[in-house]
């Protein structure tokens, strides 16, 4: 028997959809499809510990710049002109068996007219207590400009009045090797930000033309882009460097060193905005500003660079790297920054000799933060490009 339709039975649940007991919404869910895409990009980044853990980790070293004067135990240009070439200090906690105050021994010195060298041994009958959290002005080296601004003394660690430390040894001239390294990190560090900045705006700007307009104008940024990227890049590097004035100050050669970075960094940039922008422009929320006559600076920065921000973002995350490697090459080279600036470069450059490499070891310790920077930069730059990908 055929049933007209309109008297089939009608089985509704009267109850809101979210409450249903068949589909239910959970919170979670309801949180997961309102939130932004900085949000799911956010809880995405969460997931992935290692860039959780070099993001921590970058974040901590950048704040440490800003105390490089309070966290370093001496001033940049101390020397200890006693202590040429002292071997790092261990901190110990036991003596004779017996649990005590962290301290360091005293050193001896001796001169080795054989070899030609100094000789350090620990004298155990000197210990010397650490101090923390001190404001000391009882020895050597203590008082320092913070930010240049104002006098002070205050420091993390100090070593005893008469005493020394030297937990990573000491230079040719007889400087802390870790004072240096910390002090160091504020322009090595920089430099790579610096250069990003300036790098992110020529990439977008040029890679937004040619992505938006195509044509004639896209034909001229590749081809100009394909010939930047074809010269090897450290010998571009070492030729651009090698052209600044040797007149000029410390400060003009940093910024000149930057901004050679910064301008023979862009064409990576710029391409990953011009494929970006030559698949969105098309979209209709492109074509419908378009035909509301919205202008195409306004189209490029209101609508088409806000959709792919976060790729934006990874892509100049991994290439902070490769411009504190370039400042350190350069340094080391001695074509980049010079003294009295003080970057690992610089620092570094100070052990070319392999001979003095191999009498003191301690001089290439300025290697390590920057294998742990780099390191943690391309960590940091994976997870925010996992993290950005909607297709993850």
């Amino acid at each position: 028997m055929n049933i007209p339709p309109s008297r089939l039975p009608h089985y509704v649940n009267k109850e809101p959809f979210i409450t249903s007991k068949k589909t239910p919404i959970s919170i979670e869910k309801k949180r997961f499809y309102m939130a932004s895409q900085w949000q799911l990009m956010w809880w995405k980044f969460r997931r992935h510990r290692l860039a959780v853990i070099a993001g921590t980790f970058l974040m901590l070293v950048y704040v440490s710049v800003l105390f490089s004067e309070t966290i370093a135990p001496y001033n940049l240009h101390t020397r200890h002109t006693e202590y040429l070439y002292a071997p790092p200090q261990k901190i110990r906690i036991l003596h004779e068996g017996q649990l005590t105050v962290p301290f360091v021994y005293g050193l001896k010195v001796d001169l080795d007219l054989t070899a030609l060298r100094w000789v350090y041994s620990e004298d155990k009958k000197n210990r010397y207590a650490l101090r923390f959290l001190c404001s000391a002005p009882d020895y050597p080296g203590s008082s320092y400009k913070f930010w240049g601004l104002f006098e002070s003394s205050f420091h993390l660690i100090c070593p005893s009045q008469k005493g020394q430390l030297f937990l990573l040894g000491t230079d040719r001239l007889g400087r802390d090797m870790l004072s240096r390294i910390i002090y160091g990190a504020r322009i090595s560090l920089t430099v790579g930000l610096i250069g990003i900045i300036i790098s992110i705006v020529l990439g977008m700007i040029i890679g937004g033309l040619a992505g938006y307009y195509g044509g004639l104008v896209d034909i001229v940024i590749q081809r100009s882009i394909e010939i930047i990227r074809s010269f090897p890049e450290l010998p571009l590097w070492m030729a651009l460097s090698a052209s600044l004035p040797v007149n000029w100050s410390p400060i003009s050669v940093f910024i000149g060193i930057t901004i050679i970075l910064g301008l023979l960094d862009w064409p990576g940039l710029a391409r990953a905005v011009r494929s970006k922008l030559l698949a969105l422009r098309e979209e209709d929320f492109c074509v419908a500003a378009q035909l509301m006559g919205a202008k195409p600076n306004r189209i490029i920065v209101r609508h088409l660079l806000p959709s792919f921000l976060s790729h934006l973002i990874a892509s100049a995350t991994l290439s902070i790297p490769s411009m504190i490697l370039a400042e350190t090459a350069l340094s080391f080279l001695g074509l980049g920054l010079r003294s009295p600036i003080t970057s690992w470069g610089v620092i570094l450059n100070e052990a070319q000799n392999i001979n003095v490499v191999a009498l003191y070891p301690w001089l290439i310790l300025p290697v390590i933060p920057v294998i742990l920077v780099v390191l943690a930069f391309q960590f940091l730059g994976d997870g925010l490009r996992d993290a950005a990908d909607p297709y993850k």
